[in-house]
């Protein structure tokens, strides 16, 4: 089933959801620093969303399928190489110069919010900036692309094309999805692909864009805690991710932060 929004209320509802996970990471931020672990990073996002939000936390205990492994924490903390789903651990210390992507969703009155930025550790590498600066422009090329009548098509080759004349490659096996009342829906939303091609795009379809950028080749591999997904050649990785409403004109941004304006 296509994730969409019925109702004014359910508008409401998602608006609400996307906004309250925005200020998770902004919230997160000043506590991204050299030395702090991830297992840290989790606690004071747990505590936020629980008690300050009274929201719920949906990757905690999260499966994805008979046999999945439940995911152990709140948030998803992904670090250097590490594509997504990085488990925050005690024993995961910043240092400077990691790259750090943080990925919150949140469950409010039933409806998700789910989004994710990049934090820079202490003084990043020149490929590292770039890398993360390029992915957020991915990302925001990606929501330009939306609108109704648009396809699927047409926000992966935004994403694709940007990624790749920067000499950067796209993760092919995750992608965006729909989301709502449901975490994870249809449609998929690849961040590949051809103009006016796959799905076309209708007002009130609600789904996550979330390019992962890698710094090296796209190949990815899953260690054996059976979350944590790594790239193959061990080089750096980067993802942002927004939850967009299409409308008429274009996208929506649910989730958008109070330093971003689109």
């Amino acid at each position: 089933m296509v994730a969409r929004v019925e109702t004014e209320d359910d508008i409401a509802h998602m608006r609400a959801a996307g906004q309250l996970a925005a200020g998770v990471l902004e919230m997160i931020g000043e506590h991204v620093t050299v030395g702090a672990t991830t297992e840290e990073l989790n606690a004071l996002c747990h505590d936020y969303i629980v008690n300050s939000i009274d929201c719920v936390p949906a990757p905690l205990n999260y499966s994805n399928g008979p046999g999945q492994v439940p995911f152990p924490k709140s948030i998803c903390t992904s670090v250097n190489h590490v594509v997504c789903h990085g488990i925050p651990s005690p024993k995961k210390a910043l240092k400077s110069g990691d790259i750090l992507n943080i990925d919150v969703t949140v469950i409010k009155n039933g409806f998700h919010g789910d989004t994710s930025k990049m934090f820079c550790v202490g003084k990043p590498s020149v490929l590292a900036d770039r890398l993360v600066r390029i992915t957020q422009e991915c990302l925001y090329r990606g929501i330009q692309a939306v609108r109704a009548g648009a396809t699927l098509g047409d926000i992966g080759y935004a994403i694709q094309s940007h990624a790749e004349a920067h000499h950067f490659s796209v993760v092919r096996e995750f992608c965006g999805h729909g989301i709502g009342r449901v975490f994870h829906d249809e449609p998929q939303v690849v961040h590949y692909g051809r103009p006016n091609s796959g799905m076309r795009l209708e007002e009130g379809m609600t789904f996550t864009i979330e390019p992962m950028i890698n710094a090296g080749k796209r190949h990815v591999k899953m260690l054996p805690d059976r979350w944590t997904v790594v790239t193959k050649d061990h080089k750096l990785s980067a993802q942002w991710e927004h939850t967009i409403m299409v409308t008429a004109s274009g996208a929506d941004v649910l989730t958008q932060r109070a330093e971003e304006s689109f």
